[in-house]
């Protein structure tokens, strides 16, 4: 991987993790048509530009998170049931999934179930005042949504924001839900991968660690602060057609090649 490709996957980590289009799918396409070879460095970089992309969400919410002790209580109750499933079956899932066709037929499954969704999304108004007040309980079958996120290409965002909105949740507290969401999941998610980790880096690799983190960062603001608006104006229905194109593309791409 060079420079150059570091910096392309680190935009596209930045705006794609917080859009229900799955950002893990996008680097996982994104590499296959760079050829980029997925070895352990390349694996730890992407971890790497998550945690840059997470720490633009917590910073943007810090205010949420010094509101009252609620929101942590209910993000830990959505949390479990991630922290659980994935201590289990997440190291079968990256060794048997993480492969562009399961990336593109998510993609388009993923797409269905947004458009599918969208009137109900439009029409739904929401009883709670704030996210912190939803039960327990809607709150664990949100990290139930979380947990099909394993499987790539199905997207995080879209599986919590599609789990918000079926336990009461208007369009926009579903989304900033699934925001504050991913501060506790990736971080444990990325500091068990890097705990994983043993490498030593080049001077060359620590270039691109650094100048990726910053990149996803300044992407992930930028797409976060544009979803958000979005979003308040409207439904889901063009992130789902983006989600079948691509994965139709792909399809299309990878016929006749090795990337498969």
């Amino acid at each position: 991987m060079t420079l150059f490709q570091s910096i392309i996957i680190a935009i596209v980590e930045g705006l794609t993790e917080f859009l229900p289009i799955s950002s893990t799918g996008h680097m996982i396409l994104v590499s296959a048509a760079m050829g980029i070879h997925e070895d352990e460095f390349v694996k730890t970089f992407e971890v790497f530009i998550q945690l840059g992309a997470i720490l633009a969400i917590a910073l943007m919410y810090i205010k949420r998170f010094f509101k009252s002790i609620d929101i942590y209580l209910k993000l830990f109750a959505a949390f479990l049931p991630t922290a659980i499933v994935g201590l289990l079956a997440y190291p079968y899932i990256k060794a048997y999934l993480f492969n562009p066709i399961v990336v593109s037929v998510s993609l388009i499954l993923g797409g269905v179930v947004l458009i599918l969704i969208d009137k109900k999304v439009i029409a739904q108004k929401s009883d709670l005042a704030e996210v912190e007040d939803m039960s327990y309980k809607n709150a664990f079958f949100i990290g139930l949504c979380q947990c099909l996120s394993m499987v790539p290409g199905t997207s995080r965002a879209a599986a919590t924001i599609i789990g918000g909105v079926f336990n009461g949740l208007d369009k926009k507290q579903a989304t900033e839900f699934s925001f504050l969401l991913a501060v506790p999941t990736m971080m444990a998610a990325g500091g068990y991968d890097l705990l994983k980790s043993e490498l030593t880096f080049t001077e060359g690799q620590l270039l691109m660690l650094g100048v990726g983190f910053v990149v996803a960062f300044i992407a992930a603001w930028i797409a976060v602060k544009l979803f958000l608006k979005y979003v308040s104006n409207h439904g889901f229905t063009a992130f789902g057609w983006y989600r079948i194109a691509l994965g139709i593309l792909f399809l299309i791409f990878m016929w006749g090649t090795d990337l498969g």
